[in-house]
This record gives C-alpha cells, structure tokens and sequence, in this order.
C-alpha cells in the first residue's frame, strides 16, 4: 500500500445524503463538501464523487461551481459519505499496477444500518476503471490503518481487535492479513483512540505518517480533560516502536483542539484527521485556540505543500472530518 503522499490520480468523495448523520446540522454540510472538492482539484487531483442519482449530482455540481477542473461524478449509491472506510484501498503489485483491495464493511461493527451500498463501492469503482479488485474476506476500514509506504502500519487494538470487527480473528491473525493483502511487515499496535469516536478508536484521530520516519500524535496537555491519559500513553508508546528497519521514529506533537461538545455529546475533533493531497494538505479547523498552532507544525512538515484549513466546526458533528471524508486513487 502507498503512502498518502505519494502521486495520486485523485480522490474519492461521497456525497453526503443522510440528514440522520448530521441530525440538525444537515443543511451546511454539502457546502462543506464542496469546498473540499474545490480545495482538492487547486491540489492538482482529479475529484472522483460519488452520487445518488442525476439530481443529486446537479446540486452538487451546482454548489461546487462551474469553473472547477477535474471534477468528476459516478452513480454509486452509498449509505453514508465516509469514503475513508468503505471506498477502496489500492495496493500496487510487483510490476506496479494498481488493485483495489475490498475489505468487507459493517459500519463500525453494525452500528448504523443499512451499509449495504457502502459495502460493494469498491466493486463498483473496479468495474468502471477496470482494476481488478481482490476481497481480503475480513473486516476493516480505511480509518482504522495508516501507512508510511515502507511496510510500517499504524492501528490501534480497540478497532482491529474489537469483538464487533472480526470476532473468530486474533492479533497474530490480523496482522497476517494486513501483511498478505496491504504489504505490511511492521505492523504498530496503539491502544485506543479519542473519546467520543464512534468507530472504536480509528487511528487517523490519534497518529499519521507524515513521512516514512516521522509520526504525527495527537497530545492533550491538560491533564483534567478524558483525553489525556489516552494520548500520554499512545505518546509514549510511539517513542518506544521502532520501524521496519528497526529504526526509530522521529514523533512530533499535534495538541488536541479544546473540547467541542454538541448537544452534550463530546465530538471527536481532532488535527490529526489532515488529508494529504498532491500540492496541499487538507487541515480539518474547529474554531479553536490551537487552530492556528495546528496550521503551524503541519507547515513545517510539508513545506511543499500549502496547508488549507477546513472549517469543520459542523462537519465533526457527524463524527468525522476530513480524512475520514476523503479516499485517495494512487496514480
């Protein structure tokens, strides 16, 4: 599996559709989305989307704008618009063609039925691009992994091993498949991930490659908040793993945005959920003191690339923001 940073050919969006995901809030978040799909084609990707039907795609068309490059809609129907999980992970085989690996999807271990459309996404997009499609035969999401594209891969326990994924697996187990069907002969296991994350503590919340030596974590500094003992400790434990050279890692500290609580639910906001586009870096923002130390830290470790902020102080009340939106098509 490539790293995020490698060459993409684009991105994958899914519309959002489902007003019980955003309950309230609904109305602003196609607007959202379309800003990410304007953000990503300046970023020099094509934008590959994901609609309902003919009507669906003339709304968004109409609010993404007219004069935006290499935007391109399919008829996919999907349950929800978290492409992250549902869409397709590509691998490269030895003479470095693309397959799409689809990994059977439950929606966070059956939480919100139906997922029957999500589930078969990636076929679909095999069939209309013509790359084969190899099915793993187990669960797993896009959000739960991260990788430096070296044969290192990031998870935590609470997802890969949680009883409501694949129950008959063990540790062992697991990490044979990701080794059989994503390349990953290091394999790094974290223990949870932030309060208030409904997929069972995904990583792409709490630690991400941003090179193939370099971690960004997620830390919180006050030690009254429930986050804190959770993110010492992953802290602590990155600086003790060691890469598929036996090498360590260089771990740089991303500071958790101040708490975002919406009809008493805490939200799972979070700077670690940055995309990593072909010319850009896509930084989710929530209107917070550390928005601004965010955009910073993340300017130094892509000094290539320009860091956009999205404002997703209403996108994070569906419980996931940019990375957990978006699916990249390696070139």
């Amino acid at each position: 599996m490539s790293a995020e940073w490698e060459p993409h050919e684009g991105t994958w969006l899914a519309w959002p559709h489902n007003e019980s995901h955003w309950p309230g809030k609904f109305e602003v978040i196609p607007g959202v989305f379309a800003q990410i799909a304007r953000e990503l084609s300046k970023a020099g990707e094509k934008v590959f989307i994901c609609v309902q039907d003919a009507k669906m795609e003339s709304h968004a068309r109409e609010l993404i704008g007219k004069n935006v490059d290499n935007i391109y809609f399919y008829h996919i129907p999907t349950d929800a618009s978290w492409a992250r999980d549902h869409g397709p992970i590509f691998v490269k085989d030895e003479h470095e063609k693309r397959i799409i690996t689809d990994w059977v999807f439950n929606m966070w271990g059956g939480k919100y039925p139906p997922w029957e459309n999500d589930d078969v996404v990636p076929q679909k997009i095999g069939e209309i691009f013509k790359i084969p499609v190899i099915q793993p035969g187990i669960v797993l999401e896009g959000g739960s992994i991260n990788v430096n594209g070296k044969g290192s891969l990031l998870t935590t326990e609470q997802c890969l091993l949680n009883k409501n994924r694949n129950p008959n697996l063990n540790r062992n187990q697991i990490e044979k498949y990701l080794g059989d069907f994503l390349g990953a002969t290091n394999v790094l296991w974290l223990k949870e991930g932030i309060i208030g994350d409904d997929t069972d503590g995904h990583v792409d919340d709490i630690a991400a490659f941003s090179d193939p030596q370099t971690i960004v974590c997620a830390v919180e500094e006050n030690s009254g908040d429930e986050n804190y003992e959770i993110l010492q400790r992953n802290y602590e434990d990155l600086q003790k793993m060691r890469d598929q050279d036996g090498k360590p890692f260089y771990i740089v500290k991303m500071p958790m945005p101040d708490p975002l609580v919406h009809d008493g639910q805490r939200l799972p906001a979070s700077y670690i959920n940055f995309y990593i586009a072909n010319k850009a870096v896509l930084l989710p923002t929530f209107r917070a003191n550390q928005d601004a130390e965010a955009v910073s830290i993340l300017a130094k470790l892509f000094p290539r690339r320009k860091i956009v902020e999205i404002d997703c102080w209403d996108l994070i009340w569906g419980l996931g923001s940019i990375h957990c939106s978006t699916q990249q098509q390696p070139a």
